[in-house]
């Protein structure tokens, strides 16, 4: 669109940012009072011939530098600065002893942890041997008493069965103390043993 007539020509936004940050990078190395040519005397030269592997140079703003793979002065003065602050000797020593420390700790506690183990596993094998021994005893009295108590259930003798039945209670009533009350049945057992029923 043209007010006088002649075409107006639109401004390239990108241009008109880059020269105002050109004249700004200009004011700032003017007001470095000298530090801009150190910069500028480390900066790597443009290129003027290719690699002779046959790689090109990386372009860099437009202008054609070598690629360099090695640290740059800044890194150096980067681990310098890195170097400057390493730690005190005093905590280094106590971070040694520290670690030290620790791994005796740590080697105390497996030792006994191994002890616990040991132990724990004979008292184990301790209860497995006495409970297999407890059980065999126990088996040897139950047959015992079955026999026994076969034995008994075997003599058929006519009159005898009351006896039979009284061997079975228990009509001591001072030794159970904690049980259920059976006196009306232990009365009812004695009066039946004195009065046999008559069939």
């Amino acid at each position: 669109m043209a007010d006088n007539g002649a075409p107006q020509v639109e401004e390239d936004p990108a241009a008109a940012f880059l020269a105002q940050q050109e004249s700004e990078i200009a004011v700032i190395e003017n007001d470095n009072d000298g530090f801009g040519t150190l910069e500028e005397a480390d900066a790597p030269e443009p290129a003027t011939n290719y690699d002779p592997f046959g790689e090109e140079p990386a372009a860099l703003n437009g202008d054609m530098y070598q690629e360099t793979n090695g640290p740059t002065d800044s890194y150096a003065a980067i681990a310098q600065v890195d170097h400057q602050r390493q730690e005190p000797e005093s905590l280094r020593k106590w971070r040694e002893e520290q670690k030290a420390r620790l791994e005796a700790l740590d080697s105390a506690s497996k030792a006994a942890e191994e002890e616990w183990r040991a132990k724990a596993k004979k008292e184990l094998d301790d209860w497995h041997v006495h409970q297999s021994e407890q059980m065999e005893k126990n088996k040897a009295n139950n047959r015992a008493s079955e026999e026994a108590f076969l034995a008994e259930t075997d003599g058929d003798s006519p009159g005898t069965e009351w006896e039979k039945v009284a061997r079975l209670c228990d009509f001591n009533p001072k030794t159970n103390k904690q049980a259920k009350d059976v006196s009306r049945m232990r009365s009812v057992l004695i009066s039946l043993k004195q009065t046999p029923l008559v069939r």
